[in-house]
């Protein structure tokens, strides 16, 4: 027999999050839809998000994905995981937004972006979009995204971008303050 996961109280996360009962409920069904189980494993998160990205690759992006939803480091995503995650990025405050980016883009979770980690992002961006991107972006294009992010957020040019560049930078760019609004109210 399966094990079946239940989410704990609705009230709880009503609380911790910035969703409703129903919100939740609706939530709920739907996870469970893809995922009767419901929990999350990372191939099965990989394949529902390659169904949005059908002409690339997303099963890196999506690996990155993964690993900043699942906060306990278990290897599966619960119903609460996924719920308060989405709370922040569809209706959490712009400083909550920014963390939540940040700790994606900080891929081996030491609390800094290194050069390397920005081109691992980038690829996984660029290998997501697919065919859809013309002509195809040699390294050496990646290379010049990730200097001109490290210069503009590398305020102290110490070859790392912390939490603390990365928020005051994002503050000040009318672009991605822009952009972190698209998702208000969703769902």
């Amino acid at each position: 027999t399966t094990v079946r996961y239940h989410p704990e109280n609705l009230e709880q996360l009503q609380l911790q999050t910035h969703f409703s009962r129903q919100e939740l409920q609706l939530l709920y069904r739907g996870i469970k839809n893809d995922c009767p189980s419901g929990v999350v494993n990372e191939d099965t998160f990989k394949n529902i998000y390659a169904l949005f990205f059908p002409l690339g690759d997303s099963s890196k992006y999506a690996q990155f994905l993964f690993n900043a939803f699942d906060k306990d480091k278990n290897g599966s995503l619960s119903f609460e995981e996924l719920v308060c995650d989405l709370s922040v990025l569809l209706r959490g405050t712009t400083e909550a937004k920014l963390n939540w980016a940040f700790n994606l883009y900080d891929i081996n979770k030491d609390g800094q972006i290194t050069k390397e980690e920005m081109l691992d992002i980038l690829k996984s961006i660029y290998d997501l979009m697919g065919k859809s991107i013309h002509p195809r972006l040699k390294e050496e294009a990646l290379w010049q995204h990730v200097r001109i992010f490290f210069q503009k957020m590398d305020i102290n040019q110490d070859g790392v971008v912390t939490i603390d560049e990365f928020i005051d930078c994002c503050q000040k760019d009318e672009n991605i303050m822009q952009s972190l609004k698209i998702f208000d109210n969703a769902v």
